[in-house]
């Protein structure tokens, strides 16, 4: 099995974009397509990182300070992987545009 490797993109120097899927998905502002959105529960978030090591676009900002996780929008898909490997389940998706 190939490993992959970083890829350079015009992205912020904080990216870690992983294979060639992911340096097109990450080479544009296309979080339009997005249908759904992570939301977090403050409460149960243990700042793990866990989230941001299996995005795809390394949208998702982790502090230990105790802020609260940060997306960058413009680059989340809404394709739930946070959501699904969140060990403490603190990451729902709710639909785009909902007021919560």
């Amino acid at each position: 099995m190939q490993t992959q490797r970083n890829t350079p993109t015009s992205t912020p120097s904080k990216r870690r974009v992983l294979g060639p899927c992911s340096h097109i998905l990450s080479a544009a502002h296309t979080g339009s397509w997005r249908l759904e959105r992570p939301s977090v529960d403050e409460s149960a978030c243990i700042r793990c990182g866990t989230c941001a090591r299996y995005c795809p676009t390394a949208c998702i900002s982790v502090s230990k300070e105790g802020a609260p996780l940060s997306f960058d929008w413009d680059y989340c898909k809404g394709c739930g992987i946070c959501a699904n490997e969140c060990p403490k389940h603190a990451l729902k998706m709710i639909p785009e545009g909902s007021g919560d």
